[in-house]
């Protein structure tokens, strides 16, 4: 895992926050939740942030007469790994730069940056709003002094083909399934200590997907690897690669204490390359 950095807390960029934006102006009351409390407050998402370990967040509400209310939530998710993996659940938006991998889409700004991630949003789509949460996030962006890491499981993925906007840095199933269904159980034995990431590859006019998990011993990555073969993929041959249903290709392999997949592949060809190639 990433480990953990202290150079900023939440509570000083609570303190150092500003009280004024345009004519914006903060609430008397921040709000803090924990991993409990988050459910209270973000329906039906809270699940996600969980998911990656979330420590805090911060929300503030800025108000101005007759204009819509910009809101801030700032997570501490605890180490910069996290803070990217949160970042990657959701990656659409225009680049600005802005944090890390700061993201600006119809009425809302995300960014991560050291071990935090940052959404403000507001209620109604103005000229002016958005002028404001540009401010606001300048100003975030400079309160945060520290630049995080993205998580080394990331350096192994192939370079040839590789879509990068299609990565998902993640460790429960929870995300997996989210992103590319495998199964109701946890068949590759996700938890808090595995690391895993999703990607997308294009060569030439084949497609196919990427996941790799990274075990904290040999034996539970094996252990993950005979129970995606015995659940998942039970036809693949003494090479760990099996043409599915719907005529695309799978494959699996493991190595110390990396369990690799190839999913969704449009040829054998592509999927024995892609496995061949991860470093």
């Amino acid at each position: 895992m990433t480990k953990n950095s202290h150079a900023v807390t939440l509570d000083k960029l609570q303190a150092d926050l500003p009280k004024q934006v345009l004519v914006w102006s903060a609430e008397t009351d921040d709000h803090i939740y924990n991993s409990e409390t988050i459910f209270g407050y973000i329906d039906g998402g809270a699940e996600v942030y969980r998911a990656y370990n979330m420590r805090r967040c911060l929300s503030r509400r800025y108000t101005s007469p007759n204009k819509p209310a910009i809101v801030l939530d700032i997570f501490d998710m605890g180490s910069s790994g996290d803070a990217y993996g949160v970042f990657t659940h959701d990656p659409e938006g225009d680049v600005v730069d802005l944090g890390q991998d700061g993201r600006l889409r119809p009425g809302w700004l995300n960014f991560w940056k050291d071990r935090f991630f940052v959404s403000i949003y507001t209620e109604e789509e103005t000229a002016l709003a958005i002028q404001a949460v540009k401010a606001l996030g300048t100003m975030i962006d400079s309160l945060i002094s520290t630049r995080g890491d993205r998580p080394k499981i990331l350096k192994l993925l192939p370079p040839e083909g590789l879509k990068s906007d299609s990565i998902r840095y993640l460790h429960h199933p929870i995300i997996l399934n989210y992103h590319y269904y495998i199964s109701d159980t946890n068949l590759l034995h996700l938890s808090s200590q595995t690391e895993a990431v999703l990607a997308g590859y294009q060569r030439h006019a084949e497609q196919a997907l990427i996941l790799l998990a990274s075990y904290p011993e040999p034996d539970a990555a094996a252990g993950a690897y005979t129970s995606f073969l015995k659940h998942y993929l039970g036809d693949a041959d003494k090479n760990g690669m099996a043409m599915l249903e719907n005529n695309k290709w799978c494959a699996a392999k493991v190595k110390d204490r990396l369990l690799m997949i190839v999913l969704e592949a449009d040829s054998r060809q592509l999927a024995d390359g892609l496995l061949k190639a991860v470093k």
